[in-house]
């Protein structure tokens, strides 16, 4: 997986949100949010969908997808 997949840290910026603040709505521990926000590892898509549901956002906003080579046969 790619490592800069998530936008987490951006968008709790464009909110005015701290690390702190996310653990504490998903009750989780300040390390794992430091760990999705510094792109160190990756939380699960239910965790993703559900970062999105808190902040307010799209969860196209908080995952970055790469555009997909088309394959030519």
């Amino acid at each position: 997986m790619d490592k800069k997949l998530n936008r987490i840290k951006v968008v709790l910026a464009e909110k005015n949100k701290t690390n702190k603040w996310l653990c504490e709505q998903l009750s989780v521990s300040p390390t794992t949010v430091s760990k999705w926000v510094t792109n160190t590892c990756q939380p699960p898509m239910e965790t993703f969908m559900r970062i999105a549901q808190i902040l307010e956002v799209n969860l196209d906003d908080l995952v970055r997808y790469e555009e997909l080579p088309i394959k030519e046969e």
